[in-house]
């Protein structure tokens, strides 16, 4: 059968803000029919690789090829309303601050403009043997455009 299949949804650049859409399904949810909290932090994830990918930056080229990959250093999350089946959740992303080795990044799902849940995530650039290395220079770059830009006073 002689089919294109649609591509998975990457989400979309506003601004410096990325947005990735999520619906609710049945295997979110727990027995209270609430998102189980640990599927906040799938959903994140999911945002976090697809706004790389968006940005041009190649996590399983450099990972092949030895220069390194991204690794969750520091994640805080609070939980402020439940999400349901079915719901229309958007999971958006900023980047709030840029080191050389690392970035982070405030990722909130929200849903109808309420914001249900948010995440302080720091993402370090790692060696394949697990020590910190400087972030490729084009990387950097990417993460810079997508900073608040500066008070010059």
């Amino acid at each position: 059968m002689d089919i294109t299949p649609p591509q998975p949804p990457s989400g979309l650049f506003q601004g410096s803000l990325h947005l990735f859409p999520i619906r609710v399904y049945y295997e979110d949810t727990d027995l209270s029919g609430m998102v189980y909290h640990a599927n906040y932090l799938r959903w994140f994830e999911r945002a976090r690789s697809d706004m790389l990918r968006l940005l041009g930056i190649d996590q399983r080229s450099a990972a092949e090829n030895g220069e390194g990959l991204y690794t969750v250093a520091d994640l805080t999350v609070r939980f402020l309303a439940p999400a349901r089946l079915d719901d229309a959740v958007t999971i958006a992303t900023d980047a709030t601050e840029l080191g050389a080795a690392s970035v982070r990044l405030r990722q909130r799902a929200i849903r109808s403009g309420a914001m249900l849940a948010e995440a302080l995530v720091r993402v370090g650039f790692i060696s394949l043997d697990g020590r910190p290395r400087r972030q490729p220079l084009a990387w950097r770059s990417a993460f810079e455009s997508l900073l608040p830009a500066k008070d010059p006073a």
